[in-house]
């Protein structure tokens, strides 16, 4: 039998802990800014699931904590994108995975929304890039790179492993 890994999950709602949790025996937290949400999340009683209010550029949590952490539509909300990817890197142990999967786009067109419509719309929104932005600010916290698509569209995924040490 494996041994039950601990996951992290960030961002809007908790759809993935639920949907995990029902294939993989582990242990699942899910970390949000909103106290709002984590009181819904902890209404929906997922098994093996715990909830904490937080934020992704100041994880509560010792260094070494999880297996796998994920960030599905989220990342271009973080004003501080550089602190949280290197708090991931902290609270990974060594070996561990990180699968961001987010939406949006490079050159010109980031240019624009992360210096004019952003600002403009007030939407929440912080910074757009696309995969390889993402990419080059994982090898920069000092996670590898193992793979990195686009989805569809804008939407893609990138995924990092910390070196085992």
């Amino acid at each position: 039998m494996n041994p039950v890994k601990r996951r992290i999950r960030f961002s809007k709602g908790c759809f993935l802990i639920d949907l995990l949790a029902k294939q993989r025996p582990a242990r699942y937290v899910g970390l949000d800014l909103s106290p709002e949400m984590i009181r819904m999340a902890k209404g929906k009683q997922i098994e093996g699931a715990e909830f904490v209010i937080g934020s992704a550029d100041r994880l509560p949590f010792p260094d070494g904590s999880f297996d796998v952490v994920t960030c599905s539509q989220s990342f271009h909300h973080y004003p501080y994108q550089d602190k949280a990817m290197a708090e991931v890197c902290r609270v990974l142990k060594p070996g561990g995975l990180y699968i961001l999967s987010d939406t949006g786009i490079g050159g010109i067109g980031a240019w624009i929304d992360n210096h004019v419509l952003f600002r403009l719309a007030r939407s929440g929104d912080c910074r757009t890039t696309n995969r390889h932005g993402i990419a080059r600010m994982m090898e920069k916290t000092g996670l590898t790179v193992t793979e990195s698509r686009q989805i569809q569209g804008m939407i893609y995924t990138v995924t990092g492993q910390k070196g085992a040490y």
